[in-house]
Parts: C-alpha cells; structure tokens; sequence
C-alpha cells in the first residue's frame, strides 16, 4: 500500500527484511534506486544497522544512532541526513532542522556515488540521531 506521494506503507521493525520489504513496495523506477542505495550502503559499511520505523528505511551504527533515513516522494527519494550539517560538503538541501541536510534522488538523475559514499562514511562516524 502506497501513502499519499507514493511513500510505501510498510509494518515498523528492526533488521534487513523489513527494509527489503519497503524497498520492493517502492514504485517504479524508485524501486530501482532504493535497491541500488540499500546496496551502496551495505559495500560501505557492511554492518550497518537497518530499521523501518515511520514508514521509513532508516540506516545507523549500532550505539551511536540512525546517520540516514529514506523517504519517497512523488518526484524524488530523499535521502536525509541527520546530522548532515557536519558533513563535509554538506548534503545540498537544506531542513527546518539546523542539523540535517537532505540530498534528493529524481528519476533522470546521474548519481555521484563516490559523493554518496563519502557522506555515508562521513555520517556513520558521528553520534547519529536517537528518538
């Protein structure tokens, strides 16, 4: 089931599966990307800690927080870093939230993924965010 924007509507819960549910729940060309990032992440960082909560894949460092969470939209994924003002260069898009920067994936887009993997590294060594 799709929310309104096109954003999967998947059960919260902890480890890979719940992740790989939302990602197969992904809409077209989403679903693409969404497979392409979640694989990106696990090569950068092979133990990530991954988590479905708020209809939303989060990625984190076991003890230190969640450093990532992915959100559909109808136009673009958005990728939010939670603690992206300390990264160097900061994510493009800027948050209400003087600490997270966002970085938008639209379906034509060529990624930059040495820049991805950078801020992926970059963001998984600083506490991430706690709820």
């Amino acid at each position: 089931m799709l929310l309104s924007g096109g954003n999967p509507q998947i059960a919260k819960g902890d480890g890979d599966a719940p992740v790989q549910a939302y990602i197969a729940a992904m809409p077209g060309w989403k679903r693409d990307a969404g497979q392409r990032l979640d694989a990106l992440i696990d090569r950068t960082l092979p133990d990530v800690r991954k988590a479905v909560k708020w209809n939303s894949p989060l990625y984190g460092v076991e003890g230190q927080g969640w450093f990532l969470g992915v959100h559909c939209f109808t136009r673009y994924i958005k990728l939010a870093f939670f603690r992206g003002a300390q990264l160097q260069p900061r994510p493009p898009v800027a948050s209400k939230d003087k600490d997270t920067r966002y970085f938008h994936i639209h379906e034509d887009d060529v990624w930059d993924e040495d820049q991805l993997v950078d801020w992926i590294r970059q963001a998984a060594q600083v506490p991430g965010w706690v709820p």
